[in-house]
């Protein structure tokens, strides 16, 4: 006699899970076009950095935009709250690993100086660089009217998990809708991995959606919390929630798969599951220009009750350029990310990113191991 099933479980897939099946004509990479468009913006490669104080300062904002990608400064982050943030960053990564959760949850208890907020920003903007700002829900309100008077180009309202509906007895939630009509800024909302969580965000109106829950190098929130799905399930649900969202409203919203990314190939799997860009936190902050120094931490970690995020070394590899656009002087593909990716779209065969996404896909859970005996063995 079977045994009635309380629940079904669907299986779902990571990067190390899947592997892309190449094309039958293959294409010159330097004649793939892998530009992303968000509202009026278009950027020449897919990738943005990370809304993390180890990645993106004000420095970085400015590097990443004159390479042709987005890097997104955190309003509630370290930036926001230290005339002089670099000190603070240095304690960081000199604090011992004993040290480091308490150190975090002090220095950033510190208050969010909203002069620091403006000034940020129109250090960014004064060079001619795109800017782009994230912030919690919960402060959404309070800094959006500061970001749009400081002319911010892109906002960003990123949580853990982000839905169109909140319920709660205490405040009325931040709806999306309202928040379009409020600042004249295209509006990307993470983050979330689901199909009818993703579809519900875009009918609000804003511009993008950030996919992914807890698969971030410096995140806990799957082992603290197990919540989460693996990003190429991820990236695909939510893939076809913005295809439906198009089918039935004829605008195309973006989603931009974040998290997880350790090499080139992840992105490409990113792409070939759906993702108009990618998000990166850990490898960007190796670049030596990064601000943590080194080190890279989540934005969950300085929680004062359940810090979920923890700091880790990833030391330093290179420069931002050699990271993203190569030459790449290391061999595990975690340099030239963008040569990378052009160079999968020539062997599948097409030439842009929206063509990337019809590509064949298989499950192939031993593709980074099959035959690679003696680099695995210490032999």
């Amino acid at each position: 006699m079977a045994t009635p099933q309380f629940k079904q479980l669907r299986h779902s897939y990571g990067f190390d899970d899947v592997a892309i099946v190449p094309g039958d004509v293959t294409i010159n990479p330097d004649q793939t076009n892998i530009d992303f468009k968000v509202e009026g913006f278009t950027f020449s490669i897919p990738v943005i950095a990370s809304a993390m104080d180890a990645v993106t300062d004000v420095n970085f904002a400015i590097l990443m935009s004159k390479l042709g990608g987005l890097a997104v400064l955190n309003l509630e982050g370290l930036q926001t709250r230290y005339d002089n943030p670099q000190a603070i960053l240095s304690q960081i990564a000199q604090a011992s690993d004993a040290e480091i959760t308490p150190l975090l949850q002090k220095v950033y208890s510190q208050p969010i100086k909203e002069n620091l907020i403006a000034e940020r920003i129109q250090a960014i903007k004064k060079v001619g660089a795109v800017c782009a700002v994230s912030v919690a829900p919960a402060n959404t309100k309070r800094f959006a009217p500061i970001a749009a008077e400081a002319k911010a180009d892109i906002f960003i309202v990123q949580s853990t998990v982000t839905s169109a509906r909140h319920i709660s007895k205490s405040y009325r939630g931040l709806i999306f809708s309202e928040l379009r009509k409020s600042i004249p800024m295209p509006i990307i909302v993470g983050n979330c991995v689901s199909y009818s969580a993703c579809l519900e965000l875009m009918r609000t109106g804003i511009a993008g959606v950030l996919v992914g829950v807890g698969p971030g190098a410096a995140c806990t929130t799957r082992e603290v919390l197990g919540v989460g799905v693996p990003q190429i399930t991820a990236t695909m649900d939510c893939a076809a929630a913005r295809d439906e969202y198009q089918r039935e409203s004829g605008k195309y919203v973006p989603i931009i798969t974040d998290g997880g990314f350790r090499k080139g190939g992840h992105l490409c799997k990113a792409f070939a599951a759906g993702a108009d860009a990618v998000m990166i936190g850990s490898i960007l902050a190796q670049a030596k220009e990064a601000p943590g120094l080194g080190y890279h931490w989540g934005m969950s970690h300085p929680h004062p009750a359940h810090p979920r995020r923890t700091r880790i070394k990833v030391g330093t590899t290179g420069s931002r350029e050699q990271i993203l656009i190569g030459p790449a002087s290391v061999t595990d593909g975690s340099q030239n990310l963008v040569g990378a990716v052009r160079t999968a779209l020539g062997i599948c065969g097409v030439r842009t990113i929206q063509e990337m996404h019809k590509v064949e896909m298989v499950v192939a859970p031993s593709i980074t191991t099959e035959g690679k005996w003696w680099q695995l063995s210490s032999h």
